[in-house]
């Protein structure tokens, strides 16, 4: 995401059946039953009828009863500046999985006007407000919720306990004014000392360049914000720390492949093992493993997040509309589709001038791929699945 940060002054550096039941006498129904609850159909004699059985009720076979499109809005996140929530009313109304508040000074009655925007949700399913507020110059509503300091700041002069119990006060403020995902804590190991920008997007974004540090204090983040019922979300996998570049601005790749692993990976591997709920991707690539900006890689996704590391949370694009991913010959509709198809369970895009059109022209390249056979439609299922999943929402 452009961070547009306020102007910051350097500081010191050392710096979460029925089964149906037969009555066929208690053997046969102690071993129906079981079957039933496995899958698998219960066998009665020939000379009995065979038993009905009621298929069980999961958010999976629910959202397969859904339209193509209804899927399709569940994945996008929907930009909106946090002054007039109510600007993406239709997008809500027509099933959007998030919206992403922008700004740098919320409402004072933020609270009421997310509200009124949830009551707008296709069967009150619940909605994810998302905002960015690491600390330092990247915060969008600390006039309602409380400063927090540069993350280098913590992680030079704060104990992981003190980390987490201010996080906490703030998240508590967050949820109380309705917002329910913090774009954070950035999990990059970078010890530059320096503003995040251009040519660093992290510097003093992160926590330490001290691998183990960066670990320790992006788990207190993180359970700071759970306990007071706020999603956190890492960023930005598989770690940004040492980038070329600033993806927003332009194309940029991360330290090698067999560097990163060792130097970058620790602080996702501690927190995914301590229960993270969701990861977002950065937009870099990484030499030695994948040449796509990471949401829109397979790679990256599917196989090293998923796979090796075994995260089963939510899975999130960085914004769509940076250049780094333009520059790898994706227009917005069409990096969503390919962030999908690599495993991406939500894709978020930029404050752009028209946010309905493009949330149109998304949705449409979403359905139009599963109609093709682009996108697999189970994909598209399991990515809203995760959606509902991480706000804990059970469809039965």
């Amino acid at each position: 995401m452009r961070l547009h940060p306020a102007p910051a002054t350097p500081h010191p550096r050392g710096l979460p059946v029925k089964a149906s039941a037969v009555t066929l006498g208690f053997a046969m129904l102690l071993s129906g039953c079981a079957a039933a609850l496995a899958g698998d159909t219960v066998r009665t004699p020939a000379a009995e009828p065979a038993a009905d059985t009621v298929a069980t009720c999961t958010n999976a076979s629910q959202l397969a009863t859904w339209s193509n499109k209804r899927l399709a809005m569940m994945t996008i996140a929907v930009p909106v500046p946090e002054t007039t929530p109510s600007a993406v009313t239709t997008e809500v109304a027509a099933g959007a999985g998030a919206v992403l508040l922008f700004g740098s000074s919320a409402p004072s009655n933020l609270g009421f006007q997310l509200a009124t925007l949830r009551s707008h949700v296709p069967g009150r399913l619940g909605l994810l407000v998302m905002t960015d507020e690491e600390g330092g110059g990247i915060q969008r509503m600390a006039n309602l919720v409380g400063s927090l300091p540069w993350p280098s700041y913590m992680g030079a002069h704060w104990t992981a306990a003190q980390i987490q119990a201010n996080v906490a006060a703030v998240g508590k403020k967050m949820a109380a004014a309705g917002v329910n995902v913090d774009l954070a804590p950035v999990a990059d190991v970078d010890g530059r000392n320096v503003a995040p920008g251009a040519t660093d997007p992290d510097g003093w974004r992160s926590f330490s360049g001290n691998t183990a540090v960066a670990a320790r204090d992006t788990v207190a983040y993180m359970n700071g914000l759970r306990s007071a019922g706020v999603i956190p979300v890492l960023k930005h996998f598989p770690g940004l720390g040492g980038a070329s570049y600033n993806t927003d601005d332009g194309p940029a790749h991360t330290l090698p492949w067999a560097t990163e692993k060792t130097v970058a990976l620790p602080p996702f591997t501690s927190a995914i093992a301590a229960g993270a709920p969701s990861v977002m991707m950065s937009n870099a690539t990484v030499p030695g493993l994948a040449t796509n900006p990471g949401g829109l890689s397979p790679t990256q996704i599917t196989y090293e997040l998923k796979g090796k590391l075994g995260f089963h949370g939510l899975v999130m694009t960085d914004s769509l509309t940076a250049k780094a991913v333009s520059a790898a010959g994706f227009g917005v509709p069409a990096a969503a589709v390919q962030a999908l198809n690599s495993g991406a369970d939500l894709v978020m895009f930029g404050l752009v001038s028209n946010v309905s059109g493009e949330t149109n022209a998304i949705s449409t390249a979403i359905t139009d791929a599963v109609g093709s056979g682009h996108l697999p439609r189970a994909r598209l299922i399991d990515a809203a699945g995760q959606v509902l999943a991480v706000r804990h929402v059970n469809l039965c």
